[in-house]
C-alpha cells in the first residue's frame, strides 16, 4: 500500500509539469508600451512586467509559454 501512495503522489508531481502550455505563432500586432502581443490568430497576451520581453517586431514567428493553469505568460521566445 505504501509503494502504492508513493507511486501515485510521484505520477501526480510529474503530470503536473506536463500541463504546462504554450502559443506559436506570427505576429500580427504588437504594442510594446503595454505589452500586449497579438497573433495572427486573434489570441492576445499581456506580458507581465517580470517577464523578460526580446525585441519583436510584426511578422515574427513567437513562442509564448503559459503556466499551468495557462493564465499567465512565463516567457516569450523568438
Amino acid at each position: 500500500m505504501k509503494t502504492f501512495v508513493l507511486a501515485a503522489a510521484s505520477l501526480a508531481f510529474m503530470s503536473g509539469a506536463a500541463l504546462a502550455s504554450s502559443s506559436n505563432g506570427m505576429i500580427a500586432m504588437f504594442n510594446p508600451s503595454a505589452r500586449v502581443i497579438t497573433l495572427e490568430n486573434g489570441k492576445s497576451f499581456t506580458i507581465p512586467r517580470d517577464v523578460a520581453l526580446p525585441p519583436l517586431q510584426v511578422g515574427e514567428r513567437v513562442s509564448i509559454q503559459l503556466n499551468d493553469e495557462g493564465d499567465k505568460v512565463t516567457s516569450v521566445l523568438r
